[in-house]
């Protein structure tokens, strides 16, 4: 901040938790660099703190946890329900203490439970964003019909596709409140090839091999099946050397998806690695990147891939095809489509010219497009401009 610059308020995030998975890396990379753009930054994770969490401390942002934290699958309902009230109950406590200007809600939990909150305490400018299909609500009773009464009291709600867009509309929100952020990545990084050899030598794979990677949490939504049935299918007219490797936190889903390997002759072909802290040097260990979901909002793996100069083959879903274009920079597939997605896996598999073109001109666009840095100068524009009064038109934030 300058000198005779007003100090900046408080913001307040309230999300999940600052573990592995998209909201969380956006989240952890977002946030600091608001804090060097001047911003004092506090965020409350309702369930956990997660492994993000020192880091993202050691950058300046006052990261709180709830009473009890919550680990996935450990809670009966019972147990569920009390860490949910206490965590509702210190997030309360942390809006009085705090008295933030703004607070944003990241992820329907979050915002179900938080925003009466802050409607409560009176907090000046309430937001919210949404970064998935409202898909979730199918298997949640009542909650469309809450989130339909919460989004008119918000000042805004973001989306970070225009599919999600269109579902918020749908919802009823006014189109001039909705806003459109996408997510951005450190395309720094992000090299292609750095540090390739060794890289696959610590895996097992052969400096010859083509290496074709999977970055998704093993969630059945996710694809993993479609991708080992494509693969099965098209198995006589892949190359010998293709390897899949899938990168990703087990969620339930790894037991059944080893098995099907095995059942469908894929041993050698398909690797299961887990959570890996190192994703930007598999990246340039890898001569592609598949992701295969039957939904998103808008996917950090997509765009990291084409930082780190993958071609990509993609599901259409969320704004999977807004940030790919297809026969450009990868190939876009319908979802849930085995035979259609080995199809084109074995077409850019087969092709490496085609693989050095799409790479190329994805690299480009992610560095266009879909920055870091852009992502931060938004989010920075947007609290500024509402603290302002400015509409989202006005702040060139509105989404088309």
């Amino acid at each position: 901040m300058a000198a005779g610059e007003e100090a900046l308020p408080r913001l307040l995030f309230v999300s999940l938790s600052l573990d592995v998975g998209g909201a969380e890396r956006h989240l952890s990379s977002v946030l600091p660099g608001l804090v060097a753009r001047g911003w004092p930054v506090s965020l409350f994770c309702m369930n956990r703190l997660g492994a993000y969490a020192p880091g993202v401390r050691e950058q300046g942002v006052d990261v709180i946890g709830p009473p009890i934290e919550r680990q996935p699958g450990q809670q009966g309902l019972a147990g569920r329900f009390r860490a949910t009230v206490m965590a509702g109950s210190r997030l309360s406590t942390t809006m009085r203490r705090l008295e933030p200007s703004i607070v944003h809600f990241f992820l329907p939990e979050p915002y179900l439970i938080g925003a009466p909150i802050a409607l409560l305490r009176r907090v000046p400018i309430c937001l919210m964003s949404r970064r998935g299909l409202n898909l979730y609500q199918r298997n949640w009773p009542g909650a469309g019909a809450v989130e339909r009464r919460l989004h008119p009291q918000m000042t805004a709600v973001l989306a970070n596709s225009r599919r999600v867009v269109a579902d918020l509309v749908a919802e009823g929100c006014a189109p001039a409140r909705v806003g459109l952020i996408y997510n951005g990545v450190a395309i720094a990084g992000l090299e292609p090839g750095m540090g390739r050899e060794a890289t696959r030598a610590s895996l097992g794979l052969a400096p010859d091999d083509l290496v074709a990677i999977v970055v998704a949490n093993l969630i059945p939504y996710k694809g993993h099946a479609d991708i080992l049935h494509a693969l099965a299918g098209e198995l006589p007219n892949l190359p010998p050397n293709l390897k899949v490797v899938c990168i990703g936190r087990d969620e339930g889903a790894r037991a059944g998806l080893e098995d099907l390997r095995a059942r469908l002759g894929l041993d050698g072909r398909v690797h299961f690695l887990g959570v890996r802290n190192d994703v930007p040097a598999l990246l340039a260990a890898a001569d592609m990147s598949i992701l295969a979901s039957h939904e998103e909002g808008f996917s950090n793996a997509v765009i990291e891939a084409m930082a780190a100069g993958l071609p990509m083959v993609v599901s259409d879903v969320g704004g999977n095809a807004e940030a790919i274009l297809d026969g450009e920079t990868g190939l876009v597939v319908p979802p849930k489509s085995p035979a259609e997605l080995g199809v084109a896996i074995r077409r850019l598999a087969s092709d490496e010219l085609m693989r050095r073109r799409f790479g190329a001109a994805a690299r480009a666009r992610a560095r266009a497009e879909f920055s870091l840095s852009a992502c931060i100068d938004r989010y920075d524009a947007l609290y500024r401009g509402l603290l302002a009064g400015r509409t989202l038109a006005e702040m060139g934030l509105a989404a088309p």
